[in-house]
């Protein structure tokens, strides 16, 4: 299966449990790997035998900007359930990460695989 690959996706917004994160927007990284079968677009050539990279990332940023979620977990598998969405996308791996979350860790985060169901 092919992959199209959206890395280092920042987004600022709510997220956490504690009352400070509440209040102040926090960088969110998010990093999607989308899988789908891009050999139409090899002898087409036409973006909409593709998989959108361009909406795929401004849904997701936008989400994880406005959406004000509890948890990473919760987040990420909103952003698949966006990403499975769009046509040509089969399969989905999205990571979620709250960079300076904890001390002395550049990160902290969850990835996670969806498919698409039949």
């Amino acid at each position: 299966m092919d992959k199209v690959i959206i890395k280092n996706l920042l987004a600022r917004g709510i997220i956490g449990i504690n009352d400070w994160e509440r209040e102040k927007k926090q960088d969110i990284l998010i990093n999607i790997t989308l899988f789908g079968d891009l050999r139409k677009t090899h002898q087409t050539d036409d973006i909409a035998d593709c998989i959108n990279y361009r909406t795929v990332a401004k849904k997701a940023q936008a989400h994880a900007e406005s959406a004000g979620r509890f948890t990473v977990e919760a987040l990420a598998g909103d952003i698949a359930d966006l990403c499975l969405a769009e046509p040509n996308v089969q399969k989905v791996q999205v990571r979620v990460e709250k960079p300076g979350a904890v001390r002395f860790a550049e990160s902290v985060g969850v990835e996670i695989e969806r498919e698409r169901q039949a």
